[in-house]
Parts: structure tokens; sequence; C-alpha cells
């Protein structure tokens, strides 16, 4: 598989590009970026470490080869400032985004291509790829809350003592301010979270405020995220790579699950080669559940405020 990362000069793309090595899995990483010189450097860099990791092609590279890729990660954009909502961005973000939507389709994509939006507001701009890019629905989605998911679990491993591979919890609706955490079917070795030594409403609600405010702690501390974002892009990226079809809470265009509709937004989906291969809708707790539609009201009015108005 081949795959192109936009804005692979930056932290966010150059972190993906190097957890794509590490994982083995893809053949090809393209790094692209609007500062050529910096996108060479990191695939300079990533490439010198090939020898211990992997025989994989790394190259920075340009819009031609979006023509050839299996899979286009986008991570290009504007950085969030300390105490602004990914919300905020979308006004600084979408003239970006749009250009960049541009490229893509004046070069061409195969029929088969996969669109991964990371770019932040990643919901608002998902929906705008899935309107712009004249690709099946199925084929365009957005890294959604599978970080949000990613910090939930690791910090709430170091609460609890427990290896972090084993902590099942999950985020989904919103990558930002309306994220909901879904703690009526978190747990610990398949256990129920609500059973585990050690475990409070208090402790709960410790991490999951700690996870609320994660994202702008990180920048706020070392000026951006990326070494959890690159390893969470490469996560799904090998699940689309190797047809895994597995539950992931990335974000895709809505029509009924849980009354959702018209909207980018995380559920569980289903995530293949084909990319989007089906959602999964289990009962949620009635306050998580409208949390969730909540959530999708407020992408929904962002997206007729700033899309469509």
């Amino acid at each position: 598989m081949k795959v192109s990362i936009v804005g692979g000069g930056g932290l966010v793309g150059s972190c993906a590009g190097f957890a794509l090595q590490a994982g083995r899995i893809v053949r090809e990483i393209v790094l692209l970026d609007v500062n050529q010189e910096l996108a060479e450097g990191q695939a300079l860099d990533i490439l010198h470490g090939a020898a211990l990791i992997s025989d994989q092609v790394v190259r920075a590279g340009t819009s031609d080869d979006y023509k050839t890729s299996d899979c286009i990660v986008i991570t290009a954009g504007l950085r969030r400032k300390p105490d602004e909502s990914r919300l905020d961005l979308i006004n600084r973000n979408v003239a970006l985004f749009r250009t960049i939507l541009g490229d893509i389709k004046t070069a061409g994509v195969r029929k088969d291509a996969i669109v991964f939006v990371v770019s932040n507001p990643v919901d608002v701009l998902t929906y705008l790829a899935i309107q712009e890019l004249g690709l099946p629905a199925s084929q365009v989605l957005g890294l959604g809350t599978v970080l949000d998911t990613v910090r939930l679990r690791s910090m709430l491993s170091a609460r609890l003592n427990v290896p972090p591979t084993q902590v099942g919890a999950l985020i989904l609706g919103e990558h930002g301010d309306s994220m909901v955490p879904v703690w009526s079917a978190a747990q610990i070795a398949g256990l129920p979270l609500d059973k585990w030594p050690g475990v409070t409403s208090t402790l709960i609600a410790e991490v999951e405020k700690r996870t609320r405010g994660s994202g702008a702690e990180v920048i706020k501390k070392k000026g951006g995220a990326g070494f959890a974002v690159g390893v969470s892009i490469a996560d799904v990226i090998h699940s689309i790579a190797l047809d895994q079809r597995r539950v992931l809470p990335v974000s895709t265009l809505q029509n009924g699950a849980y009354d959702l509709r018209d909207v980018a937004i995380s559920v569980p989906t289903i995530v293949g080669r084909s990319g989007v291969q089906g959602h999964v809708e289990v009962d949620l707790w009635p306050k998580e559940r409208l949390a969730l539609q909540h959530s999708g009201g407020v992408l929904r009015e962002t997206i007729d405020k700033v899309l469509k108005g």
C-alpha cells in the first residue's frame, strides 16, 4: 500500500510517517508539504533508520503522487492555540483545506483511494471532503475520536496501574468539547470497569476531565501533539491496509445511526480496505445517547454556519 501524507513536513505528519515505518505494513510512505525542503528533511530522517526497521520506500513527493496513492492522509493545517477549541479553528483552516482538496481533484485519484482526514476541526473538514471530492462517502473518513479514545485508555490505565492494552474504553461524538466518553461499556481485561478495585465515580470524573483537556495540555507544554496522534493514524491505516474490519471510532458520514444524519461524527465504525464498511449501533445509557445527539447537533450547527452559510 502507498500512503501519501499531506503536511508530512509538520509534527503530526512526520510522526505518522515514522509510526507507519515502525508498523512495517504499508509499502511506500510519501511526505508532501508546502515546504518541500522540510518534507525532504523529514523523509530523509525517517529513511536513515530504515536499516533497523523495514524495507519500505520513504520519500518526499508532490501532488503527482495523489493519482497513484492507495491512501491520502491530510494532516496539514494551522495549529490550535492554547485555550482555543478545535471548532474555533474552522474559519482559519477551511480555506487552506479547500486548496488541498482542489489539488487532489486536479491531480486525480484512484477509484478505490481512501482519503483520511486528520486536520482540525476534523469532523467538519471530513464532511467538507466528502462533499467536495466526489468520492463515495465510504472512502472518506476522519481520525475523529480515535486519539481521544487512546488518551482515555492510557490515562485510565495509569490511574489504576493496569496495562494500557487491557483497558477497553471508548469516546464517541465530536473530536472536541462535546465528545462523549462511553462509560457504560468500559472494561478492564474484559471485566466491567465499575467493579474493578479502586474505581470510584470521583476517579472516573477526574480521568474524563484530564482527557478532555489533554490536547490543550500538550499544546501548552510542548507546542503540539505528535507521538500519540502518529500512532493513532497508523492504527487506522493498518486496519485499512490489512482489511482487518476492526471497529474504530473514526469520523464518517452518518445516515441514521443513533438518529444522526448528514453530519460527519464518530460512532463505532467497521474499517477495512474499502474504507467504511458499516456502523455498529449498541445500546448506550440514555444520558450518553442524548449527549451523542447533542454532539451531532453542535457539528450540524457549525456546518450550516460555516460551510453552507
